[in-house]
């Protein structure tokens, strides 16, 4: 999801913490070569980085806290990070089935998902087109459709420039890691065109998903709590727990947290989802 959280972004400094050296690779997947990283050892999770991010600037601190009980596979997709673009849509289905086939070249048959932002998208598309490899879904501050987005969120896309990020952690990681330091212009033109077509993973596929899932959104992240609620609902939310068995999806709503603040939230979040990923059908 691109909102006008990734302005303020630019005030967030790329804080990576220190942490025992990963194995890293490249994965050739549906024409992308996918940067990867795997640190830890467990059941396997993959994070899914937000819009124009990496996995430095998005999951600092997180991948260390996750690793100490998980196998944790952190990726850069297409035309973010390490990872080159190429000439094909940037979508949410395209992306689902990178992440899809990296598993496959991991041999790993089935594992947890936690996507951030555009990435929280990719993981419920994920878990929509390939139900039999997801356990278990984390959804930080995404929407499954385009109006989820608060208005002012919507009316900022369509300003939005490479010039917004200028000397901002985002353009300086983009630059440092790119195959193409120079094309950060088009790869922001290309992000904006995406999400001018928007997004629908559609009410009823969502609903279909056996994967349970937690939703974790921030009070002013920019997402409408009326869409909040209805992807809760979806998923078997909206119920009285004492009086009937609760849903085995999660809803998380933290107090004063924006888009970008959500993501320093970590030591409330990584509790809540090691305590939904750990817990037994």
């Amino acid at each position: 999801m691109l909102t006008t959280a990734f302005l303020l972004m630019t005030l967030v400094p790329a804080d990576v913490s220190t942490q025992q050296k990963p194995t890293t690779g490249y994965a050739s997947v549906n024409g992308v070569k996918m940067y990867y990283e795997v640190h830890g050892s467990g059941e396997p999770v993959v994070l899914l980085h937000g819009a124009f991010m990496t996995i430095t600037n998005n999951w600092s601190g997180w991948i260390g806290e996750l690793a100490k009980t998980r196998k944790v596979i952190a990726v850069e997709m297409q035309g973010h990070g390490r990872t080159a673009d190429i000439e094909r849509d940037i979508s949410s289905e395209n992306l689902a089935d990178d992440v899809a086939a990296l598993l496959d070249h991991l041999k790993i048959p089935k594992a947890d998902l936690i996507g951030y932002s555009m990435g929280g998208g990719v993981a419920m598309q994920f878990a929509i087109r390939h139900p039999e490899k997801v356990r278990k879904v984390v959804v930080i501050s995404s929407t499954f459709r385009r109006d989820g987005m608060v208005k002012e969120a919507l009316d900022a896309l369509p300003k939005l420039t490479a010039d917004a990020f200028k000397g901002s952690p985002i353009e300086v990681e983009y630059k440092k890691l790119s195959p193409t330091p120079d094309e950060f212009p088009k790869f922001v033109k290309r992000m904006l065109a995406t999400a001018s077509k928007g997004h629908d993973l559609g009410a009823d596929k969502l609903k279909a998903t056996t994967a349970p899932m937690f939703f974790i959104h921030g009070d002013a992240d920019g997402i409408r709590l009326e869409h909040v609620a209805e992807m809760f609902r979806l998923k078997g939310g909206e119920i009285h727990g004492d009086m009937k068995p609760r849903s085995a999806s999660r809803l998380a709503i933290l107090p004063n947290t924006t888009h970008v603040t959500l993501m320093q939230r970590m030591p409330v979040i990584v509790p809540m989802v090691n305590d939904f990923l750990d817990a037994k059908p």
